[in-house]
């Protein structure tokens, strides 16, 4: 079987049924003719070529139905839409009643076992199955509403946080101190970098500090990290965690597009309580967020800060979204950082590497307050008072409501899962994060050089890696 005659089976007809069957035929002679291949690290050129190629009709076929039958599909796996599926169980649903329109669970888990560059990409299939269901306004406003309800976790945890007013999940530590939920990121290994785990615990602290009626704001802030360099001191994020990446173990559903629609969503719209139509007040809570960037906020750290309502910066911090130098697209902060800081900066932080500094001028467009790193928690207390006022969390929902209409992020999402599983996949990204990975490996294997210590105030620029070069687009380890 060829590609070609892969490329003439029957177009849609409108017809769910049909159309689905002729969609599991031909991606089942796709599946055939990559089997017949040799893995992809085993594969001549023209042998990678070829396995493209199917893909690329298969995928054709794919977008082909889902042009058809999108709301069709997602009104049978959520029963009319009388239930919220989480997307990640949507898209194993779909597997399931739709054979060939995204990989079963088999074919998933083999790719979990190869590091990113060996696998097929077989998460671009399901993100574009995730962008055709965004792309619906009906389902995709179903979908964006199941993914702002509290997850299971979280309701299982409720009553302890509030009788203890403090949770310890693996890399995140949530506390209540007096109306605040302090929450600390603690993957100290990698600076705090997100990694799928992270994710999933950052969305159930989320979760319990909406939730619980004695909180009134959220404070985020990065744990005490172990790093050579920064050993001892707190920083904020240094966002994905590339050698996750590099290894095949950054989720395009439950970490890539999973943080967008769960964790930051959340802090930005509120958490969803009521599923019944009605005015979006009455139906979630929202609360105001606070961040405190201690030495540096990159990546997706500082897409973080850019859903928070007051951020306060450690003198010689820095903030950064590394796009150009990861190759990949920095979430939500193209739409974002833009609204914030406007087209021409924007333009040079993502497609540049510029790096805003604490003390630059336009800093003021990323954070409210820079203060010396002994002033940083009286600063997170004062700022705690003034947003735990009862007119602050109406304000913002309608803030929100004015910035960021939902359908505006439901459109810009529906793109992005599409762009983001392609660049993922592709060739400058694999290259990109297996030379870091290779640096980083050396430099593990090289002694230690002992150097002469300077004694320097705990705040000082000097003890950070814009020290070094403040303006280099170079992101720190975050192995």
């Amino acid at each position: 079987m060829t590609t070609a005659l892969l490329d003439r089976a029957a177009p849609d007809t409108g017809d769910l049924a049909r159309d689905a069957r002729t969609l599991a035929e031909r991606t089942a002679r796709a599946e055939e003719e990559l089997a017949a291949l040799p893995p992809r690290p085993d594969r001549s050129a023209a042998q990678q070529q070829h396995a493209e190629q199917i893909h690329a009709s298969a995928r054709s076929a794919r977008r082909a139905f889902l042009a058809v039958h999108t709301d069709a599909v997602y009104d049978l796996l959520t029963e009319g839409r009388t239930r919220h599926v989480r997307l990640p169980e949507l898209v194993e649903a779909a597997a399931e009643r739709f054979p060939g329109l995204v990989p079963t669970a088999a074919l998933m888990d083999a790719e979990l076992a190869l590091v990113q560059a060996h696998k097929e990409g077989r998460e671009i299939d399901q993100g574009i199955f995730c962008g055709a269901v965004l792309r619906s306004p009906r389902a995709g406003l179903h979908l964006i509403e199941a993914m702002l309800r509290p997850t299971a976790r979280a309701l299982e945890l409720l009553d302890a946080f509030r009788s203890t007013g403090r949770i310890e999940l693996d890399s995140v530590l949530l506390e209540r101190r007096g109306h605040a939920a302090h929450l600390t990121f603690l993957n100290t290994h990698c600076l705090n970098a997100e990694d799928n785990r992270l994710v999933a615990n950052l969305e159930t602290a989320v979760d319990l500090a909406l939730l619980d009626d004695r909180v009134r704001v959220g404070v985020l802030r990065g744990g005490e990290v172990q790093h050579p360099r920064y050993a001892g001191r707190r920083v904020f994020s240094a966002g994905i965690n590339l050698k996750d990446l590099r290894n095949g173990a950054i989720s395009l559903t439950r970490f890539l597009l999973g943080r967008e629609l769960g964790c930051l969503h959340k802090m930005a719209r509120g958490l969803l309580l009521d599923p019944a139509p009605g005015a979006w007040t009455d139906r979630a809570v929202q609360k105001p967020w606070i961040g405190a960037v201690d030495t540096f906020a990159i990546g997706g750290g500082m897409q973080l800060l850019l859903v928070l309502d007051r951020v306060i910066a450690e003198q010689g911090s820095y903030f950064s979204l590394p796009a150009a130098e990861e190759g990949i697209v920095p979430g939500l902060g193209n739409l974002r950082l833009t609204r914030q800081t406007g087209g021409r900066l924007a333009r040079r932080v993502i497609l540049g590497g510029h790096r805003i500094l604490a003390s630059d001028p336009e800093a003021h467009l990323i954070c409210d307050e820079v203060v010396p790193a002994a002033d940083m928690d009286a600063a997170v207390e004062r700022a705690v008072q003034e947003l735990s006022a009862p007119a602050v969390a109406p304000n913002r929902a309608m803030l929100m409501l004015a910035e960021e209409p939902v359908d505006l992020y439901r459109g810009y999402l529906a793109e992005f899962a599409v762009a983001q599983s392609e660049r993922a996949y592709s060739a400058d990204v694999l290259a990109k994060v297996e030379r870091r990975w290779q640096h980083s490996q050396a430099q593990k294997t090289q002694p230690q050089k002992t150097q002469p210590q300077k004694t320097q105030p705990q705040n000082s620029a000097s003890q950070n890696s814009a020290s070094q070069n403040p303006r280099s687009p170079r992101s720190p380890s975050r192995d």
